[in-house]
C-alpha cells in the first residue's frame, strides 16, 4: 500500500468536522486522494457516494482511494466455467444474506494472506462496517456446509450499486458461491454492478471488466439515482439454476 508521500499529487487531508472529499477525477491514477479524519457511517457514506473507499493498515492513517482504471462485475456477465457449474449443482452447501455479518468479517480479516500484510480490517474497521450494517447498508452472505461457516463476502449497498469490500474461503470455491449467489440476486433486484475496487485477474477470469474510473463514476451516478433496498437482507434466498 502506497504511503501519503508517494504520490506526486496533492493528498487532501481531511477535517473532522466535515465529509467532504476532494474530487475523485482528480486523483492519482493509484487512487490516494485523502488521509485523517474518522469511520464515522455517514463519512463512510458520502465516500461510497463518491466513489471512494478506505484502505490503510492498523497502524497508518485512514487512507481513501479511488483507484483508475477501476474493476466492475456486472450481475449478468458472471461466468461460470465447467468444473464450477459441477460445484455449484452438487448443492452440498446452504447459502444466507446477512445471516452472521460478524463473523463474516472477522472472518476476512483473519485469513492468513491478510495477517501476513498487517490487516487493514482492524477492529475499529470491523465496528464502522458492523454499525452500518446495523443501519441497513451493509450486507454479508454466507456459504454454509453442513452448519458451518465455509465462505462468504460483504460490502455496502447504495441505491443500484454494491460496493464489494472483502471475501474469505475456508473451504475450495466457497467465495466464489458467495459471489455467484449475489450476482444472481442482485441481477433479479435491478442492481446495476457490483464494484470490485482494484483489479484482480481472479475476479476478470469470473467475468468481473475493468472500466476507466471516469466511466465507473459516471455508472456510480446513474445507479445513485434509485433509494435501492435499505435494511436487513436475511429474506433474500437463493439457489442455483442452471440456466
Amino acid at each position: 500500500m502506497a504511503s501519503i508521500y508517494d504520490s506526486d499529487y496533492f493528498i487532501t487531508p481531511l477535517s473532522p468536522f466535515s465529509y467532504t472529499f476532494p474530487d475523485p477525477n482528480l486523483g492519482a491514477k493509484e487512487g490516494l486522494l485523502a488521509y485523517g479524519g474518522d469511520l464515522n457511517p455517514n463519512r463512510l457514506l458520502t465516500a461510497y457516494r463518491n466513489g471512494i473507499f478506505p484502505w490503510f493498515n492498523e497502524n497508518d492513517p485512514i487512507l481513501w482511494w479511488s483507484p483508475d482504471p477501476r474493476l466492475v462485475l456486472y450481475p449478468q456477465d458472471f461466468k461460470v466455467r465447467r468444473s464450477f457449474r459441477r460445484v455449484l449443482r452438487n448443492r452440498n452447501y446452504r447459502v444466507c444474506f446477512d445471516n452472521d455479518f460478524r463473523s463474516v468479517i472477522s472472518s476476512c480479516a483473519s485469513m492468513p494472506k491478510r495477517q501476513e500484510s498487517g490487516t487493514w480490517l482492524s477492529p475499529k474497521m470491523q465496528e464502522a462496517y458492523i454499525e452500518l450494517h446495523n443501519m441497513g447498508f451493509a450486507h454479508s452472505v454466507e456459504v454454509y456446509e453442513n452448519d458451518e461457516l465455509i465462505g462468504g463476502l460483504y460490502g455496502v449497498s447504495l441505491g443500484r450499486a454494491f460496493f464489494g469490500e472483502s471475501m474469505f474461503s475456508k473451504a475450495k470455491d466457497a467465495s466464489k458461491i458467495a459471489l455467484k449467489a449475489l450476482s444472481d440476486v442482485l441481477r433479479l433486484k435491478g442492481y446495476d454492478f457490483i464494484d470490485c475496487q482494484v483489479v484482480s485477474e481472479h475476479l476478470q477470469s469470473l467475468g468481473a471488466r475493468v472500466v476507466t474510473r471516469r466511466v465507473f463514476l459516471q455508472e456510480l451516478e446513474s445507479a445513485l439515482n434509485s433509494a435501492g433496498d435499505i435494511g436487513s437482507w436475511i429474506d433474500y434466498k437463493w439457489e442455483y439454476r442452471d440456466d
